[in-house]
């Protein structure tokens, strides 16, 4: 049987993220998610541009700023974007996430695609799902449990 790896090879988009109080939020994404600043650069009116790193996978931040037409989730009463990350131990990083002021919106479960997943909401209006990969499923076993999952009655 092959190992998997609980946190999967970083590739694909990399997330921006406009944020009311930004260097409130890296030190959020620190105690929360583990995460590493890679990059930090500061302007007078808050952080410019910042580079964090969760589990080998980029994201950058900025401070919201209105009059160039930046706006965070807070200004706009919420996101359609949730922004996917991978830890080694799901469960304690949404426990410290928690911790440290998240809004846990799906707790923790396993997951029919493989993953143990919960959904939290940081206190800067971002939304964030927080995984650990625990099996790799092929396409017909995903198939097979997704109508499981709705011949159940499951919620999805």
């Amino acid at each position: 049987m092959t190992a998997v790896s609980a946190v999967p090879a970083a590739n694909g988009a990399t997330p921006y993220l406009t944020i009311r109080d930004a260097a409130g939020a890296i030190d959020f994404y620190q105690r929360a998610f583990g995460a590493k600043v890679e990059l930090r650069l500061d302007a007078p009116d808050g952080v410019m541009h910042a580079e964090l790193n969760v589990g080998g996978a980029k994201f950058m931040l900025t401070e919201e700023r209105s009059n160039c037409g930046a706006l965070s989730p807070l200004s706009l009463n919420g996101s359609p974007i949730t922004v996917v990350i991978y830890v080694p131990d799901v469960d304690a990083t949404v426990k410290a996430a928690e911790g440290a002021g998240a809004k846990v919106e799906m707790p923790v479960a396993d997951q029919f695609w493989g993953d143990r997943m919960g959904v939290i909401a940081d206190p800067y209006g971002h939304k964030w799902m927080v995984s650990t990969h625990k099996e790799d499923v092929s396409e017909s076993q995903l198939k097979e449990r997704l109508a499981k999952m709705f011949a159940e009655g499951q919620p999805h």
